[in-house]
């Protein structure tokens, strides 16, 4: 195999009367060209009220003895907010959920770290993996005193809603200071939730000006959550540019390792 295998949860989207297992074409192509890897998506398994996990339909250490990294995506869904102590009540109204996709994905996060292997999570899957491992999220971040609207305009074209829409100033020293090489960049911002009461396990790499973490890290592991969209035009951004090339590289060094 002369690239790394990149696994990719899938969302469940439904199109008329019909579910789809799917990943947004941007992701894909970040992985692809701006990793130099090979994208394989995983379906979002479990049904209905019956729930099932991924491990109910496959042998996942079998799965990931096969893979060199994890990207875990994000979506326009949100995760249900029983899996971080609150009811359904607490959250807005109009969001989307999609628990097949929680079913999947949280239990993967867990079984990756302890795997040890490269993970990258944007958005949604900056938020998964806060919660996986034990913090919680503020349904409705605009809601909370002293933190600003998060959210894009529906009513901007695409271009502008993935458009720099505030700073962040990373950690110093920190695991994303290094990658990009830089203390202070510009990000987009299209999330309604964000981190109320961060993971034990995890570290701060960025903050927005309002106190949102934007950025976190797994000490002494290659794991790294960005609350915005880096694959957005990945290849016109020098911050999206350096993080997926450095995934990719990490993924590379495991496939070497394992070769």
């Amino acid at each position: 195999m002369s690239k790394p295998l990149i696994l990719i949860p899938c969302d469940v989207k439904r199109y008329g009367a019909y579910p789809f297992h799917c990943v947004g074409e941007k992701y894909i192509n970040a992985v692809a060209h701006g990793s130099n890897a090979t994208p394989l998506l995983l379906p979002a398994f479990g049904a209905g009220e019956e729930l099932q996990s991924l491990s109910d339909h496959m042998d996942v250490d079998e799965l990931l003895n096969m893979v060199h990294g994890v990207f875990i995506p994000g979506s326009v869904s949100n995760l249900h907010p029983r899996h971080y102590g609150q009811s359904l009540e607490t959250a807005a109204a109009d969001q989307m959920l999609d628990e097949q996709r929680d079913a999947g994905v949280l239990p993967l996060i867990r079984r990756v770290i302890e795997r040890d292997i490269p993970l990258l999570a944007a958005c949604r899957g900056f938020q998964e993996l806060n919660v996986a491992l034990g913090g919680t999220l503020h349904p409705e971040l605009h809601k909370q005193p002293g933190f600003t609207d998060h959210r894009e305009d529906d009513a901007e074209p695409r271009e502008t809603q993935y458009g720099p829409a505030h700073a962040v100033t990373t950690t110093p020293g920190g695991r994303l200071a290094q990658i990009v090489g830089s203390d202070r960049f510009d990000v987009n911002s299209l999330h309604g939730q964000g981190i109320a009461k961060l993971s034990q396990d995890l570290i701060t790499e960025a903050i927005a000006d309002d106190g949102v973490i934007e950025a976190v890290s797994l000490a002494g592991k290659w794991v790294l959550g960005v609350q915005w969209h880096p694959e957005w035009r990945f290849d016109t951004n020098p911050i999206s540019t350096r993080l997926f090339s450095a995934f990719g590289d990490a993924a590379r060094a495991r496939l070497n390792l394992k070769t």
